[in-house]
């Protein structure tokens, strides 16, 4: 393309003492929710009053402590919403409300007035330092904005005299990625001086990835090298702001922590101007899956998607992390056979551990179902069906029988698309519980005697109709199941063998119904074949069984 000469690379940032590969996350940051402004001021329809309200209620419900509540200066929509949290005292006593604002005096005077009331507050402050905003934007040398940051803070320390609550100050260097390093920590010290930070009297440095302009790894850089020469650094909280340009948030994110960073500002499923803000969601989701407590609330993911798609107006993508319609499910035979095994594995070792193949996570944890993990279309294997069968039905095929019955359904996914778990059922059982014709089972009765050898011999009589003619008919054999194949061999001249038998309860209830598998083999032909059977009684379901591999290997 000769376009790509048009661009050149964005100048890196090299930090060889950097240290934050032979880190790990060991705890979850300080999140900072921006949904409510860098959220909202990126909607197509932004939302209202009301919406902004059910919305701030789920972040608190979520167990968001900071929350970015809007821009209170920008509009009389965001300054009647912040009014709102607070005369209808809906801000928890333990959540703090953050509010961004430019740095100048008629705009943090209006904030300052919305914030009137409010227990807990963060007043974040912002001016851009890059290299080309400050060419092209603003026509501004480094000491002018310098100046400009440190009115700023002056600002707030005379309304601070005022303000009933306690309070905090942030500072972002926006679009700091695009700023030389030696002028953001220049300039971040400076503020920090002049704040006049010490025990109690903290102050938030946000060092925003406005637009995302390197690979993670310089992100990192940039952050080890600001956190380990910022000064006063144990008075300061190293916030991160990371937005999605080049689809990297994530990955930004948690290098940042490995780097120092100590907080993160994000937004619920990533929604931000552009690409987006960094998923909260998917960061947290994240330390979940490696045993991290992410201090968030986050086990049922469909009440959170439910509330944001309401008031965002926002669609999740099916392949989202975590909250994807499609994320838990597998399609590929491979894929599900291996989830069946992985399952079956814990449930026989009683692992409390997690360890499923394709599942990152147990789908229960975060409150999305089974049902729709393993999904059966033309790609899917026998293991997926064997799988729906099992879980959600509790019928446990034998191996051979996997196969046998896969083969049906793959040929209906071939015509129909995927198939759904309870046409799966409709299948199996129309194809062999159901196969009662020609040969239809009425009654059975049984005797066991010991013969001269100390063997037990059983007797049977065997009532059945061939084609609605009720026939009744006897045999001995090493037990009922012999017995019945004998009778019915003799009876219908056939030749056949029960090559493997197999049963097991469908449920655990006293109650419970015995299902019973038996695979059969014609000898002339060596043509072989399944039934299934299923009644109260073990012995009924084995003849039962019995009649319906017959059914399916003759007629």
């Amino acid at each position: 393309m000769d376009q790509v000469k048009r661009y050149r690379k964005f100048p890196i940032f090299r930090y060889p003492e950097r240290t934050w590969m032979d880190q790990e996350i060991t705890k979850a940051p300080i999140w900072c929710s921006v949904d409510l402004r860098d959220g909202n001021q990126a909607l197509v329809d932004p939302m209202t009053v009301e919406e902004k309200v059910e919305f701030f209620q789920l972040l608190c419900k979520l167990g968001f402590k900071e929350i970015e509540v809007g821009f209170p200066a920008a509009s009389q929509i965001e300054f009647d919403y912040l009014r709102t949290l607070v005369e209808k005292n809906l801000i928890p006593e333990d959540v703090t409300v953050q509010v961004l604002v430019q740095c100048r005096e008629e705009l943090l005077e209006r904030s300052f007035q919305a914030l009137q009331g409010v227990k807990k507050a963060i007043v974040h402050i912002y001016n851009s330092t890059s290299v080309l905003q400050r060419d092209v934007v603003f026509g501004k040398s480094r000491e002018e904005i310098t100046a400009i940051a440190l009115s700023a803070v002056e600002m707030v320390k005379r309304h601070e005299k005022d303000f009933s609550g306690e309070l905090r100050l942030e500072y972002s260097p926006e679009s700091f990625t695009g700023t030389e390093m030696d002028y953001a920590l220049e300039i971040c010290n400076a503020v920090i001086s002049a704040w006049g930070t010490k025990a109690g009297r903290e102050i938030i440095i946000n060092l925003p990835n406005t637009v995302e302009m390197h690979s993670p790894n310089v992100y990192a850089d940039q952050i080890e090298f600001m956190s380990k020469n910022m000064k006063e650094r144990e008075h300061v909280i190293l916030s991160v702001h990371p937005h999605n340009d080049r689809g990297e948030g994530i990955a930004s994110a948690e290098l940042a922590l490995l780097a120092g960073a100590q907080r993160v500002e994000g937004t619920l499923f990533g929604n931000g101007e552009r690409t987006g803000n960094v998923d909260i969601l998917t960061l947290a989701y994240n330390l979940f899956s490696h045993g991290i407590d992410p201090k968030l609330n986050l086990e049922n993911v469909r009440e959170i998607q439910e509330v944001y798609e309401r008031c965002t107006k926002m669609h999740i993508p099916e392949r989202h992390p975590y909250a994807g319609k499609l994320v838990f499910t597998a399609f590929s035979g491979s894929h599900q056979d291996a989830i069946n095994k992985g399952l079956q594995a814990m449930k026989e070792r009683k692992s409390l551990i997690w360890e499923v193949p394709y599942l990152p996570i147990d789908p229960a944890d975060i409150g999305r179902e089974y049902e729709p993990v393993v999904r059966i279309n033309s790609q899917s294997g026998k293991g997926g069906v064997a799988f729906i069968l099992d879980f959600q039905y509790g019928y446990k095929l034998p191996k051979g029988m996997q196969r046998e019955f896969a083969d049906y359904i793959q040929s209906i996914s071939e015509k129909e698309g995927e198939v759904s778990p309870e046409r799966i059922l409709e299948v199996f059982l129309a194809e062999y519980v159901e196969a009662k014709e020609p040969l239809l089972f009425k009654n059975l009765r049984s005797m066991d005697m010991e013969n001269e050898k100390e063997h037990y011999v059983s007797f049977v009589q065997l009532s059945f109709e061939n084609k609605g003619i009720l026939k009744e008919i006897s045999a001995s054999g090493l037990g009922p199941i012999d017995a019945v194949a004998n009778a019915l061999q003799k009876e219908l001249k056939k030749e056949f063998e029960v090559i493997d038998y197999s049963e097991h309860a469908l449920s655990s209830a006293s109650s419970a119904k015995a299902v019973s598998y038996i695979h059969l083999q014609d000898k002339a032909s060596g043509k072989m074949t399944y039934g299934v059977g299923i009644s109260s009684n073990i012995t009924r379901s084995s003849v039962r069984a019995l009649f319906s591999a017959i059914n399916r290997l003759y007629y």
